[in-house]
């Protein structure tokens, strides 16, 4: 008969989301798993194969995180792009102050990670083209409502709104006067290339 897992797997995938993103891959020892999921490095390695293999759950999570938040902006705002700009503002201000680390962990991955790690690299270039995905939907919604000009190519549009995301993430660790974020935020939807 298989052994129950005796752990809340989302919950200790959380725990290692926010130790993750704080600490980047490589700087997260297993001492430094073990201490935060409250597990030995024998369930780690049992539940999740390795060290590697839990940061893939971590990365799926972390993508599933920002896909949730912008159903849940959906929920509540009228438009496409309204959606888009709250989510583009509550990733640059909110996780100043909010999140283990106010620069996107995907990004973080990326600038971190050598070929050495090739796979977890693929990893997360497939979780930034699911957000890229969902950003795009969003301007094409907007472009069937009349919002944006429909000859415009969405995906250009929505690869400007995540590169744009990651420079201002950036930008706010060293200013992160709210009044000049939320204005800097504002002109990425009031200018070229969506006006």
């Amino acid at each position: 008969m298989a052994k129950t897992a005796k752990f809340d797997r989302q919950e200790v995938i959380k725990k290692a989301t926010n130790l993750y993103w704080k600490k980047g891959f490589h700087a997260t020892s297993m001492r430094n798993l073990q201490d935060e999921i409250d597990m030995r490095p024998g369930s780690i390695y049992s539940a999740f194969n390795n060290k590697e293999g839990l940061f893939k759950e971590v990365l799926r999570n972390y993508t599933n995180m920002g896909l949730t938040q912008i159903e849940a902006l959906r929920n509540v705002l009228d438009t496409p792009i309204e959606v888009l700009k709250a989510f583009v503002k509550a990733q640059v201000i909110d996780t100043q102050t909010n999140a283990p680390n106010g620069v996107c962990m995907l990004a973080k991955t990326i600038g971190e990670l050598t070929s050495e790690n090739q796979e977890l690299i693929d990893v997360t270039k497939d979780c930034l083209n699911e957000i890229l995905l969902a950003f795009t939907t969003l301007i094409k919604e907007a472009q069937a409502q009349g919002i944006i000009d429909a000859s415009k190519d969405a995906e250009e549009l929505a690869s400007y709104v995540q590169i744009q995301i990651t420079g201002l993430r950036t930008f706010a660790k060293v200013n992160n006067n709210e009044a000049i974020l939320h204005r800097k935020i504002d002109d990425i939807f009031n200018h070229y290339p969506f006006a």
